[in-house]
């Protein structure tokens, strides 16, 4: 009975803390919990900068800020107890906080409305503010357009997949746990002179947490794409074959089933091509591409309510 409703319990709150981010998107960034996640970052590599031995300070960084994260997001949860529903609510609210559905799909449509308006330094302005850390500044319109469209599906596997499944797994917990350490990737996951040492735990713990999360956002791209545009074995092709092309050993997978689904070339000068047979993106494949991830996110939220249903809300 007690396992029961724990799974009824946790089941809600994944319904509401999904369905809310899905409505409502991210909060203002001055009070949302990841900021803290960054300032509490920054202020941690501040006080460690210049130590003899930087991979350990990295370590110690890339394990406890996480930690303490789920930590605090569990306590957040408890809270809820002292009145009925409210662990629920606190749950789904900890859920919505994590994952970013809504906004990033949102940001990438703001590309393709510059794009249709025929301002491509705008769209270059918009991409590189929202989606992504490459220099924009030369990037042709197709170009642009297929970075937005990397941006939406590598989201839906880092966004939306990977704190759902640590969610369903492991609760409010699991899902900070999970979000902390992307955050500090997109933080410390450099290959420079500063980072190469003091940022490879974090980098690696992310490519580790999102080795599940990639993949299958990438079956849900596939399933997604089957339903709507009846290209789903198009879309497993590509990803089965061009998936291995990018330096991160998880972003190709939701990339490249993207750009089967859609037909379409997906770019980066001098590091990948994936779909290489496909013609360039435009305006209207991005808006396409985020109609795919919209429906793949209701495929990825079944998924996780059967694991949270055969894992009785452990």
């Amino acid at each position: 009975m007690k396992s029961s409703m724990k799974r009824a319990r946790r089941m809600a709150a994944f319904v509401l803390g999904a369905g809310g981010d899905a409505l409502l998107g991210d909060p203002p960034s001055v009070v949302h919990p990841v900021r803290a996640l960054g300032l509490l970052a920054r202020a941690f590599e501040g006080a460690v900068h210049g130590s003899s031995r930087p991979r350990v300070a990295g370590i110690a960084g890339a394990l406890g800020i996480p930690i303490a994260a789920g930590v605090l997001a569990a306590a957040f949860e408890a809270t809820g107890r002292v009145r009925p529903g409210g662990r629920v609510l606190a749950a789904a609210s900890a859920l919505a906080l994590a994952s970013a559905q809504r906004t990033l799909m949102r940001r990438a449509t703001e590309v393709a409305d510059a794009l249709d308006a025929g301002d491509l330094d705008q769209a270059r302005r918009l991409l590189g503010y929202h989606l992504v850390s490459r220099d924009t500044r030369d990037l042709h319109a197709g170009e642009v357009a297929g970075a937005a469209i990397e941006s939406v599906a590598e989201n839906l596997g880092d966004g939306v997949a990977g704190p759902w499944l640590a969610f369903a797994v492991a609760g409010s917990g699991g899902a900070w746990v999970y979000r902390a350490l992307n955050t500090l990737d997109s933080l410390w996951g450099y290959r420079t002179e500063r980072y190469a040492e003091f940022g490879w735990a974090a980098a690696r713990l992310d490519d580790l947490a999102n080795l599940v999360p990639a993949r299958v956002a990438a079956v849900a791209i596939c399933a997604a794409a089957h339903h709507r545009t009846g290209r789903g074995h198009a879309a497993f092709e590509v990803w089965r074959r061009d998936a291995g092309q990018t330096e991160s050993p998880n972003a190709g997978h939701p990339m490249a089933a993207m750009a089967g689904a859609l037909g379409v070339n997906l770019t980066k000068r001098g590091h990948y091509e994936l779909g290489a047979e496909f013609r360039s993106a435009d305006a209207t494949d991005i808006r396409a591409a985020v109609s795919v991830a919209r429906e793949a996110s209701l495929v990825l939220a079944a998924m996780c309510l059967g694991v949270i249903a055969v894992r009785g809300g452990r």
